[in-house]
């Protein structure tokens, strides 16, 4: 029997990299999936962002474990669509019982920046994660069963990294706002037994890292390559090592974890 057997998880950003592995191991774990993806490009992103033809192949690797999915595709820019996606979830899988607002973007390239650079990230990753959590807590108190809800930030979410460019500070001023939020939510939500964390990645091997514009940033400017270099000796960190501490940290062995901001950073923010 898995570790989250009988529980219902709404994951943004679902369709390829660290959210279809969190989808897939949360599922082999027992748990049954509602997954969210904006399957489109957002303007100031230079790399290929995800496409519904991965979200579809999300869908076939948590079926192919025997568990429930519900995919849709929503901005998380936009409350009122996460609202019906995640509604629609529950009345086909049940109430939900881990949020992880795990949907981000990168907008850093070598074209010249605009201000709309800045905007993005924060509406994606700051304003996204805010409205993941308000459109679910409500359901998650309402019910009383409590809950765990991971928000996940960056090890540019506790240093001061990114780069001098609107979408660098912007994803670092973002990050950084995610803890600020697991702080306040963790206090506000502790009464009902939901609680709230987040993990603080280092670069991890996605297509958000690993493709051609990333790669040309990070020869460019030396203090981006410096972001990822890690203490112990690895490049980057998989997916699954993420999911597997946001396993943990969803499952009851993690019952009175709450307010925690937990590195999954091969040891570089120990190293500053």
């Amino acid at each position: 029997m898995g570790r989250l057997e009988g529980k219902v998880a709404f994951i943004t950003g679902a369709a390829r990299g660290q959210g279809r592995s969190h989808a897939v191991r949360l599922a082999e774990e027992g748990a049954d999936i509602i997954a969210v993806d904006l399957c489109d490009q957002v303007g100031t992103v230079a790399y290929p962002m995800a496409t519904p033809e991965d979200l579809a192949e999300t869908v076939r690797l948590v079926e192919a474990l025997d568990r429930r999915i519900v995919a849709d595709r929503a901005d998380v820019r936009d409350i009122g669509a996460l609202r019906k996606t995640l509604e629609a979830g529950i009345a086909e899988l049940g109430p939900v019982d881990i949020v992880l607002a795990n949907a981000g973007i990168a907008p850093m390239s070598l074209e010249e920046p605009t201000p709309d650079h800045w905007r993005d990230v924060i509406d994606v990753n700051l304003g996204g994660v805010y409205n993941t959590v308000e459109a679910a807590r409500t359901g998650m108190v309402e019910r009383g069963a409590g809950g765990s809800i991971v928000l996940t930030s960056s090890t540019a979410g506790n240093n001061g990294i990114g780069g001098d460019t609107p979408g660098g500070l912007g994803y670092a001023a973002s990050k950084h706002g995610v803890v600020g939020l697991m702080r306040s939510y963790a206090n506000i939500l502790a009464p009902h037994r939901i609680r709230v964390n987040t993990v603080h990645p280092t670069g991890v091997r996605t297509p958000m890292i690993v493709n051609e514009v990333m790669e040309a940033v990070l020869a460019a400017d030396p203090t981006m390559g410096q972001a990822m270099a890690n203490a112990l000796p690895v490049d980057m960190v998989e997916p699954e090592d993420i999911s597997n501490a946001i396993v943990y940290l969803a499952s009851d062995e993690a019952r009175y974890v709450t307010g925690v901001m937990l590195p999954v950073d091969a040891g570089f923010s120990n190293k500053k």
